[in-house]
């Protein structure tokens, strides 16, 4: 249901919020002692070249950014942030969510006073909108054309908070000229390589056939080579994070994520996911694998760092989830082990509930998740500094330093302009201790997938087709040479759909407080779903259960919820 990336690190609350306070806002040119913004750096043209201009260390403002996501901290010194600080006068010390909810650490902060410069509260954005410590968009956002460039004024416009103003902007997940995406960033049921290679690269299309191989393969392949037991599937539960094993129903249905409801669109109304018949059969199928032993018996305590941790070690050969959730955090590990060539490469199918029914577990295009996003606060000292930063991380040339590198070290340059590493650079940029030191990405602030402006390159290194395929273990290239497919996204055979302003639904849901009838039970439903959905999969009775679990949740009143998202929904379309 939310969009979060990246991987996890481990820091109290009371560091992060140490972090947060204290933060050098006035170099030693003194930001204070002019109204005019000093020596901004200027664009040649949109997008174009940084000019030539260098700061000193003198001259460098140090922001301060918090992120409701779990990330990693770079050193002190990392080489391309002050690269980047050189050339825009702007240094921003990142710290990231660690032990507590989006709700909690954003509470935290508004409590404490020590607001950062920039803040993504993920879905607790609404509370700062509501605390009044975000400042408005309007009166700046004309004046920065790389970044009024990433949305059209129609979507804009969907940022609007109830006062009419613009406060934040999730500009992190949009496309410039030509859609090169090769991973399926999204949720989908995934396997290991060596599943599918073990069974001759078998046609996978329901809940029922995925279940069929893992319990085979599992049968003829109960260990790993070092002994350890393959566990079959095992899903995530902790907080948020539920998703993995509750909103799975409305994909196997062939509807694509809004993540709270399904948009009926022959009728432009909503459906509730949780009590279709297809909800009944896909948790009484995990109920049935539970107690078969297929599915791992820790799912239901296990935590976020556990997880991925399993996931590391290989030994899970299939689960529910999205891409940005897990691999981030593993696909590294695994190939510093060796594992990628076993086969532990996960690829997603698009399941559906019966054979022969249309997916869309995969979204083509930007998703305008308007819930969330990048906002600057009332506690920076100079907005329109800030501002300028945002838009000159999109200046082509700061953007490939960003995300390749510094050319010569971490790539290179063909006779046709086009970017490429060495196998040696792409095992040193694969290194955690090299990304800390080197490498600085700025991973929420302003990025481009697609095209680079040059018109040949990738902005993204992933989606450099070269880069990409010379990543790839020979398993998984024998994977998608089986199935035909040149990617992870042609594993998942999704229908394209046209989708409206409107989508994904849970943009709205997302920024639903107790306030409303509505947002009480999308609370109250919330709490119930996560508390009874690992029972009814651990039922000795499903059924039983299952009639407990609707009680229960029935008595939160789902229909206020719906209403509420009903009349979100046609506004946008006008109805």
């Amino acid at each position: 249901m939310k969009l979060k990336r990246f991987t996890a690190l481990t820091m109290t609350a009371a560091v992060a919020l140490s972090l947060l306070a204290g933060c050098n806002k006035e170099p030693a040119s003194s930001v204070a002692e002019s109204t005019e913004t000093p020596d901004v750096v200027e664009s040649t043209e949109e997008g174009g070249e940084t000019a030539a201009k260098e700061y000193t260390e003198d001259e460098i403002v140090d922001f301060t950014m918090f992120t409701a996501m779990p990330g990693s901290e770079i050193n002190d010194g990392n080489d391309i942030q002050a690269e980047i600080a050189k050339k825009l006068g702007v240094r921003v010390k990142e710290t990231w969510l660690t032990g507590q909810t989006d709700a909690e650490a954003v509470g935290s902060i508004i409590a404490s006073g020590d607001l950062p410069d920039y803040i993504n509260g993920g879905d607790a954005m609404i509370e700062l909108y509501n605390a009044d410590v975000l400042v408005p968009w309007d009166e700046y956002l004309d004046n920065y054309p790389n970044l009024k460039e990433m949305y059209s004024d129609e979507e804009w416009n969907m940022f609007r908070q109830e006062d009419g103003k613009i406060y934040w902007a999730n500009v992190f997940q949009n496309t410039y000229g030509e859609d090169l995406s090769t991973e399926h960033s999204g949720e989908a049921f995934w396997i290991q390589v060596r599943v599918l290679e073990w069974d001759n690269y078998p046609v996978i299309e329901t809940l029922d056939q995925y279940f069929d191989l893992l319990e085979r393969y599992a049968a003829a392949n109960p260990t790993m080579p070092d002994g350890s037991e393959v566990i079959p599937y095992t899903m995530l539960c902790e907080d948020w994070r539920y998703f993995c094993i509750e909103n799975a129903p409305q994909f196997l249905d062939g509807y694509p994520n809004d993540g709270s409801v399904i948009v009926d669109l022959d009728t432009m109304t909503l459906k509730d996911y949780n009590t279709t018949e297809t909800a009944v059969k896909y948790f009484k199928k995990l109920n049935e694998e539970y107690n078969k032993g297929i599915i791992d018996k820790e799912f239901g305590v296990q935590t976020y760092d556990e997880y991925i941790a399993k996931l590391s070690t290989g030994r899970i050969l299939g689960m529910c989830d999205q891409w940005w959730d897990f691999a981030y955090s593993i696909n590294d590990t695994l190939t510093q082990q060796g594992l990628d060539d076993l086969g532990c490469n996960y690829v997603p199918l698009g399941l559906t509930i019966e054979a022969g029914m249309e997916n869309q577990w995969h979204d083509y295009g930007d998703t305008l998740n308007q819930s969330s996003g990048v906002a600057i606060t009332t506690n920076c000292a100079d907005v329109e500094r800030a501002f300028q930063f945002l838009n000159d991380l999109l200046n082509q040339d700061i953007h490939d330093l960003r995300f390749w590198g510094i050319e010569g070290v971490d790539y290179l340059v063909d006779d046709n302009g086009l970017f490429y590493r060495t196998e040696d650079m792409r095992t040193q940029c694969g290194d955690p201790a090299y990304q800390a030191s080197h490498l600085c990405t700025y991973s929420y602030m302003p990025q481009w997938n697609g095209t680079s402006r040059d018109g040949k390159n990738a902005m993204m290194p992933g989606q450099q087709f070269s880069e990409f395929s010379a990543n790839l273990a020979e398993p998984l290239v024998k994977c998608f040479q089986a199935y035909g497919a040149n990617n992870y996204n042609d594993m998942i055979h999704s229908a394209k759909t046209e989708k409206g302003l409107w989508y994904p639904m849970y943009s709205f849901s997302n920024n639903f407080t107790t306030d409303t009838p509505g947002g009480v039970a999308w609370n109250k439903m919330a709490e119930v779903k996560h508390e009874w959905l690992p029972k009814v999969v651990m039922a000795s009775d499903f059924d039983s259960e299952w009639a407990t679990y609707m009680d229960k949740y029935n008595a939160c009143k789902p229909e206020d919820f719906l209403a509420e998202m009903q009349e979100c929904l046609d506004g946008v379309i006008g109805k």
